[in-house]
Parts: structure tokens; sequence; C-alpha cells
């Protein structure tokens, strides 16, 4: 399905942490149809890495009974951590106990569903966190810093809004360069025309506009 411009600088990326490799497919390819980016990790210790690269997602969809790190350990971690603890976070798991579910949210789930569930009610879930999380407070720090002197009317190309959406997730420019099948040098083009478009001075600001103007 080709996408818009809208589309593609609205899109929402989403981690989804499963160890069952079936679950991983048919949930990814349905919340891909539904017009998610979606990355995937096997078990916690696969998340945390991801999100040290900073694949930062806009939501986490996480199971809770994996190997080497559980999900009720992984999200502990993220509510610990000062600069991500904003990610909302729905568990799937097959223990729908009482306890099970007052566990998760208590230790820091949006959402606890139970396996086995129906594809259009985690969209549904998806979407209702989407947006009750876009009405939480910005992290703190994010109003108090200084505006960006962007030129107005900025317009990117389908090609640039790709390139500064991985910018602002914390890819490298080689990183980039790899996802989309280019030389190194082309993504460098990219970005050197957009610091250009937007009279930015590097890098970092480009991703923070992004990021503020919901490109991102």
């Amino acid at each position: 399905m080709k996408q818009t411009k809208a589309n593609v600088a609205n899109q929402k990326q989403l981690l989804l942490v499963d160890d069952d490799p079936n679950l991983i497919l048919l949930v990814k390819d349905y919340l891909e149809f539904r017009g998610y980016e979606v990355l995937t990790a096997g078990n916690g210790i696969e998340a945390i890495d991801k999100l040290k690269e900073g694949k930062i997602p806009h939501l986490i969809i996480c199971d809770v009974m994996m190997p080497e790190m559980d999900g009720y350990t992984f999200v502990k971690q993220i509510r610990d951590d000062s600069t991500i603890n904003w990610i909302p976070v729905i568990f799937l798991s097959a223990k729908g106990q009482s306890k099970d579910r007052i566990k998760g949210l208590g230790i820091g789930g949006d959402v606890y569903m139970v396996k086995p569930f129906e594809p259009e009610e985690l969209v549904a879930q998806v979407e209702a966190t989407l947006k009750y999380a876009s009405r939480r407070p910005k992290p703190t720090g994010v109003d108090n810093a200084p505006q960006l002197p962007v030129r107005a009317n900025v317009e990117l190309t389908p090609t640039e809004q790709k390139v500064v959406n991985w910018v602002a997730r914390g890819m490298a420019n080689r990183e980039i360069a790899r996802e989309m099948n280019v030389s190194q040098r082309t993504i460098e083009s990219h970005v050197s025309n957009m610091l250009a478009k937007t009279g930015l001075h590097n890098r970092t600001e480009l991703a923070r506009w992004a990021i503020e103007t919901n490109i991102a």
C-alpha cells in the first residue's frame, strides 16, 4: 500500500517484544498493514539493546514470560530510566489471573491484554494508548529548551522525510544508508540539503526539530 507524504511523516514506530516468532510475524504484519512501523526483539535484553542504539519507539508491546529477561524486568528498567520512562507499554500475556494483571499494571504497564487476543482489539488498544500518551506532559526540559530558528514553510521530499525520521531516532548516516540500500554519501547529501532548507546547524538540531514538529 503506497503511503502519502502525510502518512510517512506521521508514522508511529512500535517495539514488539516476544519470544514467539509466529506471534511476532502475525502481529507485525497486522500492525504494519494498519500503518505502523514495527521493530521487534525476542526478549527484554534484545529490546534494551535497541533502545540503547537510539531506536526509541512511540509505544512498546511486550510479552511477560520470555527467556533471559522477562517482560516485568524489562518494563521496570524502562520505568526506572527518566529518559525513556514516558514510553507507554502494552503487556501481552498468557497469564490472565487478577494477580497477574495487577502485577503488570503495578510495575508500569499501561494496558494488560491476555493471550489469545483478537488482532483488532490489539489495534484498538494501541490507538487508544497512543492517543492518551499524546496528552501526557512532555518530558522534563522539552518546553524549556530554546526555540529552534527554523525557516518558514520547509518542505521535505518523501526521501528526506524518511531520512530525518531515522535521524530523529539516533541512527548514524551509515546505518540509514544500510536501511535504504544507498551509499553513505547519498545520506550525507540528504542531511546537508535538509540543514540548508531549515537553516539549522547540525543533526542534533535537525532531530529535535523533527520530533517537535511531529515529523518523526
